[in-house]
């Protein structure tokens, strides 16, 4: 009985063999005349099957009392019988289907999507497959993560409700077991995408589920692998893991650079957000033979529908070499490079016809206003301060300052900086007195990091009390400084708005982007690598009188034209009077070229420049 219900039927069944057999034996042997009317041995053994099965079939039977007997105990016995497998059946169907619910059966799927763990970023990496894959006939994302299968699926139908034709399909098991990764079918992926864990153990789960993948045999085609870790120092043993073919990102590197660029930048994340994602425009690789022998700067106004940010040198978007983001503007096409264009849709971009016109009046020659040192308070502490103050200190002019407010002064410090003059001030961030006495309006730039020391939705709560102080300090002083906060869950950002913070850096989302966009477009990994070092050209948020003239007439075309003659590449702006309306906040990329355009005072130009 502990083999389960095959072997339960399968006792049942000789069951009703012996009961058969010793039923037709004795009618054959005890009655003559009742066995031979009935066909003999066989006609017997036939009809106790039939009243085995059947109880009522014996309704209509006649024949010697000894006869008649028998056929009652054979049809007794059925209902024994039958009762019994009734009961079998149903038990183990009902085992099977709650097997089956709790997602342990192997998958049978081709060309998937495989999403390994599970946080509260699953949910992003759903929502932008289901945008990437709207084209497509049909299409699966996998989940495998140590949790309720049912209670996975109801969280996902929660948060989204409309997949599209995007099949999402829960497994429960542990990424960590070598036996139940197979559940998901790993050899006939598309691609794996390893969520980092939330604790101070993930990146050592990501390690090890990167080991129990590059340790085991594949075919042919071996999916793509995407990670990311949390912690800059473990990033060379995951790559290490991973082997070679596999995409590990820095999570830790990436959310400090946008910290340090967005506190100078407001509008950002906005639009690393929007290039990251599926939804609005985003990077694509485009081969051009027609512009060979053109110049980056003549090749700027070659798109009707589309924008042009940089180039590949011989395709090297794919073996990960010769990405140039705002090249030279003297650099010559050739017909293998590979052209990075910003749009919609890849089968939305399309070349002009000639060069467009450019209003000439509305582009203004003024030098740009010289940087001076800043005053910048970062208000906490966390694991990511030393790295944020170094990066900042390469960013800003000598004689800069910038103070450290938190509950307690950091134990360690900060060595060898050149620009930057570090101090440390006692505040607890979410008491208005404690605020108040550092004289907030003292500075240009205030940065407010998460606390770690509390969950990440806790942090948050106090992170928006911190920003509410903040901002009705800076009302009551009526001597504005920027406001650039990190926080946790992007859900929150809509709820902080009535802060007014200048900008929100949610980096676990930008990190889940950018592996997203890395599962689907492998390609695009030299592109980003090359978009977040700071040796090349970055996005920056410039103001937009540097460009065109306030409120003078003039449009896209006119904006990319005046960026070209700084050597930058202008992909959109940001429009201040808007920052605050979601989801774009302002950040408007790509924008339709010979749309009227009239910027003010106040609006930003988002360009691809060195510095």
């Amino acid at each position: 009985m502990d083999r389960g219900t095959p072997a339960l039927i399968g006792w049942l069944g000789l069951a009703s063999l012996l009961l058969i057999t010793l039923v037709s034996a004795s009618v054959v042997l005890l009655t003559d005349t009742d066995a031979e009317s009935n066909g003999g041995w066989s006609g017997v053994a036939w009809m106790s099957l039939l009243r085995t099965l059947d109880p009522g079939t014996m309704g209509g039977d006649t024949g010697g009392p000894v006869f008649l007997f028998l056929m009652l105990a054979v049809t007794i016995g059925g209902i024994f019988i039958v009762s019994a497998l009734i009961g079998v059946l149903t038990t183990g169907l009902d085992q099977r289907i709650r097997q089956l619910r709790r997602g342990r059966s192997p998958l049978i799927e081709n060309g998937h999507t495989i999403v390994l763990g599970w946080s509260d970023q699953v949910f992003t990496v759903i929502a932008e497959l289901v945008e990437a894959n709207q084209s497509e006939r049909r299409s699966c994302v996998v989940v495998l993560a140590d949790q309720d299968k049912v209670a996975m699926e109801e969280a996902i139908r929660a948060r989204i409700a409309d997949t599209g034709r995007t099949r999402v399909i829960c497994r429960s098991g542990n990424p960590l077991v070598r036996g139940e990764l197979e559940l998901v079918s790993p050899d006939t992926a598309r691609s794996i995408l390893v969520l980092p864990p939330v604790g101070e153990d993930g990146d050592i789960d990501v390690v090890k589920i990167l080991l129990l993948l590059s340790s085991r045999s594949w075919g042919p085609d071996r999916p793509g692998l995407v990670a990311a870790v949390q912690d800059s120092e473990n990033l060379p043993a995951a790559r290490l893991a991973a082997g070679e073919g596999a995409l590990v990102i820095d999570g830790d590197d990436i959310a400090v650079r946008l910290i340090a660029q967005a506190h100078r930048q407001r509008g950002l994340s906005s639009v690393l957000n929007e290039l990251l994602s599926f939804v609005g425009n985003e990077f694509y690789l485009r081969a051009e033979p027609s512009l060979a022998g053109w110049t980056y700067g003549e090749a700027l106004h070659a798109y009707e529908v589309g924008t042009l940010a940089g180039l590949c040198r011989g395709g090297g978007g794919v073996d990960g070499g010769g990405v140039l983001l705002n090249p030279p503007m003297g650099t010559v096409l050739t017909a293998e490079d590979e052209l990075i264009v910003v749009a919609e849709d890849d089968l939305m971009i399309r070349l002009g016809h000639g060069k467009p016109p450019v209003a000439e009046a509305a582009i203004t020659s003024a030098p740009r206003q010289p940087q001076l040192p800043e005053r910048t308070l970062l208000i906490g502490h966390n694991s990511r301060s030393g790295k944020l103050i170094r990066l900042l200190d390469s960013f800003v002019r000598p004689g800069s300052v910038l103070d450290v407010a938190a509950p307690w002064e950091p134990r360690e410090t900060v060595r060898d900086l050149v620009n930057l003059t570090v101090g440390y001030r006692r505040c607890e961030p979410t008491r208005r007195s404690s605020l108040e006495a550092l004289g907030v309006g003292d500075y240009q730039h205030v940065v407010v990091l998460t606390d770690e020391t509390v969950a990440p939705d806790a942090a948050d709560d106090r992170t928006l009390v911190t920003l509410l102080h903040l901002r009705d300090i800076e009302d009551s002083i009526g001597d504005p400084y920027s406001i650039v906060t990190e926080m946790n869950d992007d859900a929150n950002r809509e709820v902080a708005q009535v802060t007014k913070a200048d900008d929100f850096i949610v980096s676990t989302k930008v990190i889940t982007l950018l592996l997203t966009q890395l599962a689907e477009n492998p390609g695009l990994h030299a592109v980003f690598t090359d978009l977040f070092d700071p040796e090349s050209s970055e996005i920056h948020l410039k103001p937009a009188a540097d460009y065109l003239r306030p409120g003078h007439p003039a449009d896209f075309t006119t904006l990319v034209e005046a960026a070209r003659r700084r050597d930058e590449t202008a992909i959109g702006y940001w429009r201040s009077d808007r920052g605050h309306e979601p989801p774009s906040y302002g950040v408007f990329l790509n924008p339709v070229r010979g749309a009227p355009l009239v910027l003010g005072a106040e609006d930003a130009v988002v360009v691809l420049a060195e510095r």
